[in-house]
């Protein structure tokens, strides 16, 4: 029988850290340890301590680990989204910890949670093993990562011995079905990944109301009564509206916009006012309204047909903030475009907050993958961070899809080793099952990032090494783009701002588009390359907008490159294009994008011409390109040095001298002598099908034949 220690601390609860969920740890400052004389790994007993939820029998227990540097000294427990369902407790309430003495366990009793999915006999020997070292009491739920699904929770119908037990590699254990609460745990707050600065202020905004409400009337003023969620789709909105629902006991109702709309008159606003009135009757309550825009969008945009449209908007203001009022009912509406939404609807009083989901940086990737690899079986070369760096423009759910493309990758590597004819696979097999590096790799080929999908281009793989010459531009670009992306806090210490745009001028031919493919593949930013004359249509406005298009996604997806090539067609000087009026409006839309009121953060613009006295001068002022670039035709060592790269890894014949070659080619660019060394490849070729010979070579007089054929102009 356990032996209860007297000494006990109280702790506010935290949300557990990423890696730790499911691992039934709770982490302390390890300050603390002596007080409830304690150890690192020794196993404790959580119980309720809240004037207000004083519910009986509600405990769990938990390996206790130290926390880590960042979270000490604050009197908190962290604790994941498990043990606080387990404790029927929310973040930041109370709960007493004591250290137990526990006992091995020698059989367990499990019945299935989330619905229950379809378990084997060997199954129980399997859970055993990857639940080994997992301290329960009877009446909790636990979670098990098992092979090629989700994570399966498990409710704790019976333990021997009794009291407090720790599961072992060698217990028995006995799966008794389905669970009559059939309820898993649901999406907890470390279920989303690099939300934490949204979280916290929907969270002020959610559980100060429903659980505090005498803090606002102390303070005479009306708790906030809405937050409306808007970004991208695929950051997250409806997964936080799902988390705060599993982790607020208030009641929750989900609606989707499109759902609420009949074909009967009045129809649509009595299901609304259904709805509403449902969520009134359990206060306190919480409504979410996915796709909001769908069935509030802006009434003077409608025309006379859309009376039903009209008067479905107007009975959800009057319900958000009629006369009567809404009690304890707080209203959570979602939409990827917010700008099609009514005006009225997103004033004080109706949506008090507007909270913008982003696209995540780097840190926030980095949390993402970490929830979605959780439960994978990764291999050691697999490094987290260097994805994260990778994966610039994806959304959460786009690293969602890119994990399971991984997996499946890894799963089509071991498909032909795999018995079909059985009836289920066995373990062994599957523990062969390992998620490397090259699988990602395979899977960023399928998976476009969602923030840059219209405009997306491919990043050709060119290297520094594979531009010959131009060493001082190479240094200039680094250091414009480079520094302010890697080195941002020297910039910072200094109070540097970044450049916001590089102008890349010469004669064709010359290396200004493969320079801007070399920034592109050695920084592994994300990369926009628009064609000057695809931005203009027949239609007034369009191309304005196409330009406002491209900068609004390069500043979601930064840091970002945006290459102009051929800009003079985009900007031309004043009177130089046909149609001025439309040039003029374009080059205007240009400039306040490049240099207006609204910061330019994390986007460089790249431009490159070669017609520099066909550009529009404002753009080429000080603060809008302040990098003028001649790439000039190559000198002698340039060419040497070009000469070299095209004819890297061919077989030439020894006595070949590029040098001797770089001083007969004076005046030709570098696709000129590109050129050469294609067509002497191609001499090469030719006469290999006139005289066969497998181990032919190219000479210099192949080389002497196409630098006849191609002589400077």
């Amino acid at each position: 029988m356990a032996v209860k220690i007297n000494e006990s601390v109280i702790l506010k609860v935290a949300e557990a850290q990423s890696k730790d969920v499911g691992r039934a740890i709770a982490r302390i400052d390890p300050n603390l340890f002596s007080k409830i004389q304690a150890d690192t790994g020794d196993i404790i007993k959580l119980k309720v301590k809240s004037e207000k939820l004083k519910i009986e029998g509600k405990e769990t227990v938990a390996k206790l680990m130290p926390a880590y540097p960042e979270d000490r000294g604050k009197g908190i427990i962290q604790i994941d989204g498990i043990a606080r369902e387990n404790l029927k407790v929310g973040l930041d309430e109370k709960v007493e910890i004591q250290k137990v003495v526990y006992k091995e366990a020698h059989a367990l009793v499990l019945s299935p949670l989330n619905g229950g999915a379809s378990f084997r006999e060997d199954d129980a020997k399997y859970l055993a093993e990857i639940l080994d070292g997992t301290p329960v009491i009877k009446g909790s739920k636990i979670r098990a990562a098992l092979f090629g699904t989700r994570a399966q929770d498990f409710l704790v119908e019976d333990t021997d011995p009794e009291k407090v037990v720790l599961i072992k590699s060698f217990t028995s254990i006995k799966l008794k079905g389905v669970a009559k609460e059939r309820q898993g745990i649901g999406i907890t707050y470390e279920d989303i990944g690099g939300l934490g600065k949204e979280i916290r202020r929907i969270r002020e905004m959610i559980e100060l109301p429903l659980k505090y409400p005498e803090l606002f009337e102390r303070l005479g003023i009306d708790p906030p009564k809405g937050v409306l969620l808007h970004g991208p789709p695929g950051c997250g909105k409806t997964l936080i509206a799902r988390a705060v629902a599993n982790e607020t006991d208030a009641y929750f109702t989900h609606i989707s916009g499109p759902e609420i709309m009949g074909k009967f008159y009045g129809e649509s606003e009595g299901r609304l006012r259904e709805i509403f009135e449902d969520a009134k009757a359990n206060a306190p309550a919480i409504l979410f309204i996915d796709e909001i825009d769908a069935i509030a969008p802006k009434r003077e945009d409608m025309g006379g047909e859309k009376q039903v449209e009209r008067r479905v908007v107007a009975q959800l203001l009057a319900l958000m903030d009629g006369l009567e009022s809404r009690g304890q009912l707080i209203v959570i509406g979602a939409t990827n475009i917010p700008n099609t939404l009514d005006p009225a609807l997103r004033r004080p009083g109706r949506f008090d907050r507007e909270i913008v989901i982003g696209i995540p940086d780097r840190n926030s990737r980095k949390a993402i993958l970490e929830i979605h690899t959780r439960g994978m079986p990764l291999a050691d070369d697999v490094d987290v961070n260097k994805l994260a760096e990778i994966t610039h423009g994806f959304v959460g759910a786009d690293l969602e899809a890119l994990a399971r493309e991984a997996a499946m990758s890894a799963l089509r590597e071991i498909m032909p080793e795999i018995e079909f004819e059985r009836e289920y696979i066995p373990y062994e097999k599957l523990r062969k099952i390992e998620v490397r590096e090259k699988n990602f790799r395979e899977a960023l080929k399928e998976v476009e990032p969602s923030a840059l999908r219209e405009v997306f281009s491919e990043i050709p793989n060119t290297r520094w090494e594979d531009v010959g010459g131009l060493e001082n531009i190479k240094q200039t670009l680094k250091e414009v783009i480079e520094w302010p992306l890697k080195h941002s806090e020297a910039l910072g210490y200094v109070k540097l701002k970044p450049s916001k745009g590089i102008m890349l001028f010469g004669p064709p031919g010359c290396g200004k588009t493969l320079l801007a493919k070399a920034v592109a593949t050695e920084l592994g930013v994300n990369f926009i390359s628009i064609k000057g004359p695809e931005l203009f249509s027949k239609y007034i406005g369009e191309s304005e907008k196409g330009i406002r298009e491209v900068f609004k996604k390069a500043k979601m997806a930064s840091p970002c490159i945006i290459f102009f090539d051929e800009i003079d067609s985009l900007a031309p000087k004043a009177g130089a294009g046909m149609d001025s009026y439309t040039t003029e409006r374009v080059v205007s839309q240009f400039l306040a994008e490049l240099d207006g009121i609204e910061e330019l953060k994390g986007v460089v613009v790249l431009g490159a011409t070669n017609k520099m006295d066909m550009v529009e001068p404002a753009l080429l002022r000080a603060g809008r390109f302040d990098f003028l670039l001649e790439v000039p035709k190559p000198d002698e060592e340039c060419r040497c040095a070009i000469f070299k790269i095209h004819t890297k890894d061919k077989p030439l014949d020894r006595a070949i001298n590029l040098k001797k070659f770089a001083k007969l080619t004076e005046g030709l660019t570098g696709a000129d002598i590109e050129l050469i060394c294609k067509k002497a490849a191609m001499s090469a070729v030719r006469e290999n099908f006139i005289r066969p010979d497998n181990n032919f070579k190219i000479t210099a007089q192949h080389f002497e034949e196409a630098m006849n054929e191609n002589k400077p102009l």
